[in-house]
């Protein structure tokens, strides 16, 4: 008899979701462990050449366990939106892992011809700590890429069996449907904007701000601000509440600004050496962050626009989704075709939802 986790891991496709993303998740904060071991027993880390590493190892940590929440959530909420979300997270992983293959390189090798006789710790010949750690390097965005395909079979799977979740919440209505839809984008957007600003925010107080610096307080400053910003915007947009809502949004054009603001600072000429090792890195993930952030910001106009049209009910309730039976469905669409459609009581005309 399956374990009920308040309506989730009741299907093979969603065990098996969940499994695999358990599984990568394992192996690739095993890898980025062993890589982090292996260089803090060389270098120090201390050091600004080599704070990439420890970022790195944070890094993944927090997007692991991150994506672990987020995909037990999809499942409990029946969100197949939530799902696809999670599908461009993981493809987002696979190009954050491949980067750190070259930021690695540029932290470790100063001594490219070098063997292991030579210069074991800099070079990047044969027998040295480059070449030790490559291999796991490497194994971390396969395993992540693997996973990802076999994710996306699972997420079709689960596609149609969560497709009557929406009907059961919101009912027939294509408006209402479309409403709520925009609604599960909003609040999943809310929730990614929080592991980028949290990712972005991370690597640079780890890396390259000095606690003495003005940067170090606007950081720390910003973190609060960004935080209740994501709580009352979901608040508002599940509410309803129009002036919450609205110095939500303008709040979010500020924190557009703040993202703007660290990538000029990325590549200033009197700060651009402090992120030398890490700055594909931070450049990737603040645009991802300004990018998410900005469509939040226009999926919040649509929603705001939908305030008081009715749905309110279904944004407070839906949530409590209970399965429905097999029989119920078969009721509402038709008796099953190996019964016979010339058996018992006649059916009557057929209504379509969408």
């Amino acid at each position: 008899m399956p374990v009920n986790f308040n309506g989730a891991l009741n299907t093979t496709a969603q065990r098996a979701f969940m499994g695999t993303v358990l599984f990568q998740a394992i192996v690739v904060i095993v890898m980025v462990a062993i890589t982090f071991s292996k260089v803090e027993d060389n270098v120090p880390l201390t050091d600004s050449r080599y704070k990439t590493i420890p970022c790195y190892l944070a890094l993944f940590i927090l997007a692991e366990i991150f994506e672990i929440f987020m995909a037990f959530d999809a499942l409990r909420l029946r969100n197949v939106i939530q799902l696809v979300g999670i599908l461009l997270f993981h493809a987002a992983l696979i190009v954050m892992a491949s980067l750190q293959v070259h930021e690695t390189h540029t932290a470790l090798v100063t001594n490219p011809n070098a063997n292991w006789t030579q210069d074991y710790v800099h070079g990047g010949g044969a027998g040295t700590l480059w070449q030790n750690v490559l291999p796991f390097l490497i194994v971390a965005p396969v395993v992540i890429a693997v996973s990802w395909v076999v994710m996306m079979w699972f997420v079709r799977q689960l596609y149609y069996e969560f497709g009557w979740a929406i009907f059961h919440i919101v009912g027939a209505n294509p408006a209402a449907k479309t409403m709520y839809q925009y609604y599960q984008v909003m609040i999943c957007l809310l929730k990614f904007d929080f592991f980028a600003f949290i990712g972005v925010t991370m690597q640079l107080l780890i890396v390259v701000l000095a606690t003495s610096t003005t940067e170090f307080g606007l950081t720390i400053a910003a973190i609060p601000i960004v935080l209740v910003l994501l709580i009352g915007c979901g608040v508002a947009v599940q509410r309803e509440i129009k002036w919450l809502m609205t110095v939500s949004l303008i709040l979010m054009l500020a924190a557009e600004s703040y993202f703007i603001y660290k990538l000029v600072r990325f590549y200033e000429p009197n700060s651009s050496y402090l992120y030398a090792t890490v700055r594909s890195t931070l450049t990737t993930f603040t645009i991802i962050a300004f990018l998410l952030l900005f469509a939040t910001f226009a999926i919040g106009l649509r929603c705001f626009a939908d305030f008081d049209k009715g749905l309110i009910k279904s944004k407070l309730h839906g949530q409590s989704y209970k399965r429905v039976n097999r029989s119920d469905k078969e009721g509402l669409f038709g008796a099953k075709k190996e019964e016979g459609y010339g058996s018992g009581a006649p059916l009557g005309q057929r209504v379509s939802i969408e």
